[in-house]
Parts: C-alpha cells; sequence; structure tokens
C-alpha cells in the first residue's frame, strides 16, 4: 500500500544500516543468523498486510473515501505515538520537528503520500485494484526513472531493457483495452515523488510518518467536520463495527510500516527489493478475486512488466553479489586477521531501537 515503498524511505536511516547489518550478520557465520530471520518476518508480515490491504477497505463501506483517508490520517496519530513510545523514538521525532529543512521536507512528503492515499482507497473503492497494483509493480521502475531524470544516474543495459518492457506493457493495454492507466501511473509517480522526497531527509520511517501524519491532521479533522456538517460522515452513522473498522486505519498504518522498519534494518536491500512484490501480487490476485475486468491485453501488459521487473532484479542481485565478494577480499589483510566488511555493521546503542 501506499505507506509501503516507505521501502525507499529507510534508506537514509533504519533501513541504511539494514544493508550492513543484514549481509553481515546473515554472511559473517555462513548461515542465516536469528537477527535476519526475524527481519524475514517482520518484512514479509509488512508486504502482505500490504497486499491483502483492499480486503480491509472493502469493510469501510459506505465511508466515503475522503472519509476514509482522513480517518486514517486521524487514527495515525496517537497510534504513531504509542509506537515511537515503545521503540524511545522521541528524541529522533523532536530533533526533526526542530530542524526546519526538514520540516519542509515532511510537509512535501506528507503532502504527496496523502494524494497518493486517497487515490489508492478510491481505485479500491471504485473497483480497479487491478490497476492500482500494475502500478506498485511499475514503482520499482519508476525510483528508476527518478534516478536518471533528477540525480542523473546511467542505466545499465538491465535497467533499459526492464524500462523497455514495462513501456511496452502499458502501450499494449492502452491500445488493448482503450484506456490509459492514468491510476497506476498517478499511483506510481507520487510514491516515486514521495520516495524521493523522503530520501532528502535522514528521518527514520516511523518518526517521519508521525510528523507526516501530524501537519496533515488539521486538514483531516476539517474534512470530517465538513462531511459531518454534510450529514455524509460514515464515523458514528452505521453503528460500532464500522465505528471500530474505521479506527482501525490507524494501526492499519503504522503496524506495517514499522514491521518493515524491522526488516529493513535486517535485510539487504536487494532482500527487501524482492520482498516488495509481495504487496502488488496480493493486490492483482484480490483484483481477480473480486471480478474485475481482465482482458488480454491486461494479461499481456503484466506480463510484460513482469518481466521487466525480473531481469532488472535477476540485475540487481548479481551486482550485490559482486560487490560483496569484491569487498570480502579486500578485507582480508596481507596478515590474515579479520576485519570488519563494513563499519557500520555493528548497530550501536542508539539504533537498537530504530
Amino acid at each position: 500500500m501506499a505507506a509501503r515503498a516507505i521501502d525507499a524511505t529507510e534508506g537514509t536511516s533504519d533501513g541504511a544500516t539494514g544493508g550492513a547489518t543484514g549481509g553481515a550478520s546473515g554472511n559473517a557465520t555462513g548461515g542465516i543468523s536469528p537477527d535476519v530471520r526475524l527481519g524475514f518476518v517482520c518484512a514479509i508480515f509488512a508486504y502482505t498486510i500490504w497486499g491483502g490491504f483492499p480486503l480491509y477497505l472493502k469493510l469501510l463501506d459506505p465511508a466515503s473515501s475522503l472519509e476514509v483517508v482522513s480517518q486514517r490520517i486521524l487514527w495515525a496519530v496517537p497510534f504513531g505515538a504509542l509506537i515511537l513510545t515503545l521503540r524511545r523514538q522521541w528524541r529522533e521525532t523532536l530533533t526533526a520537528v526542530r530542524t526546519r529543512t526538514t520540516l519542509l521536507w515532511l510537509a512535501a512528503s506528507a503532502g504527496v503520500i496523502s494524494l497518493n492515499w486517497f487515490l489508492y482507497v478510491w481505485a479500491v473503492a471504485n473497483a480497479r485494484v487491478l490497476e492500482a497494483s500494475l502500478g506498485y509493480y511499475i514503482n520499482p521502475l519508476m525510483f528508476v526513472a527518478v534516478g536518471v531524470l533528477v540525480l542523473g544516474e546511467r542505466l545499465n543495459r538491465a535497467q533499459w531493457i526492464g524500462i523497455g518492457f514495462a513501456t511496452m506493457g502499458v502501450v499494449v493495454l492502452t491500445v488493448g483495452a482503450g484506456v490509459f492507466p492514468w491510476v497506476s501511473f498517478v499511483l506510481a509517480m507520487s510514491f516515486g515523488a514521495y520516495g524521493y522526497i523522503r530520501k532528502q531527509t535522514a528521518v527514520g520511517a516511523t518518526p517521519g510518518l508521525f510528523i507526516e501524519t501530524i501537519i496533515l491532521a488539521p486538514v483531516a479533522a476539517g474534512l470530517v467536520w465538513w462531511l459531518a456538517a454534510k450529514g455524509e460522515l460514515a464515523f458514528g452513522a452505521h453503528g460500532t463495527r464500522l465505528d471500530i473498522l474505521l479506527m482501525m486505519a490507524g494501526p492499519m498504518t503504522v503496524v506495517p510500516l514499522t514491521l518493515f522498519a524491522l526488516g529493513a534494518r535486517r535485510l539487504q536491500l536487494t532482500t527487501i527489493g524482492l520482498l516488495q512484490y509481495i504487496g502488488p501480487t496480493g493486490q492483482f490476485l484480490l483484483g481477480l478475486y473480486y471480478g474485475e475486468r481482465f482482458t488480454l491485453a491486461h494479461g499481456i501488459c503484466f506480463g510484460l512488466i513482469w518481466t521487466g521487473l525480473a531481469i532488472t532484479s535477476v540485475d540487481a542481485i548479481r551486482r550485490q553479489r559482486k560487490g560483496a565478494r569484491t569487498a570480502a577480499a579486500g578485507a582480508i589483510p596481507a596478515s590474515g586477521a579479520p576485519v570488519a566488511l563494513n563499519p557500520r555493521a555493528t548497530v550501536s546503542p542508539s539504533r537498537k531501537n530504530s
């Protein structure tokens, strides 16, 4: 789900140590350490929750998309505060709030993620789960495009091929089905922009999300008041069950992100990159389960995009392994005494709860 890629935001904080700690703990002993196993469990649970998010959103009818997003923001605030307390991250959060530049970046990311959240909820409510899943399949390639267009990075052959397959897939769907998948593109672009903006700050995923929801809370409260004034507020008007489900929007936002942060901190980035496809795959299967329109053009489109993703993923794994072998070879001095592969591989006490 949208918060997900928050996958990309961990690169500057929790996930920054994740590549180091995951690789060190998993490879140093020749097996998989308990810490890495925990990382797998946390990451898989996080992506499974995001992949099954449409199931939860379908239960919120008759609440409008606008109310669902507003309730999500408002209930994420107290639950986020609880998580920050349990993980002892208030110092990091308060430091970020006191830094003007960081606060401005988070205000920008809050605006972008709110658009992403609204469009995703709207897509599920309007039988466009397949289109939403397509957006999150495209998302990794969108990050590659951001790297080229914004950061001036150069693509290797595999990345060019991957983007080429994705482009062909979109063209086939547009021509064959007679409709441009605009929902997919807006979701992918907004999340790509969100990931880029969040990488400009050194704030962890959970503190960052808490600050973003605090920034959005006044607007969300105003929208709830406006819906109530119009007599269109579902909360409090359709029984306790719906009220509880709407309140659960807070935990449904914060819990998977916290699990992801714990996983990203313990796993290599290539592992996280592969696990991220659990989310859109779950959404894709749910779209089929809900009987959404799936034509031959859709099948070809998804097939081409999956092929492109497979090519870029295999290339990323090969490059990561090659880099690891090179680092390992350079880490053994002439004396034969072992040295640390990465000085950040040891987690400092201040990072234990990040």
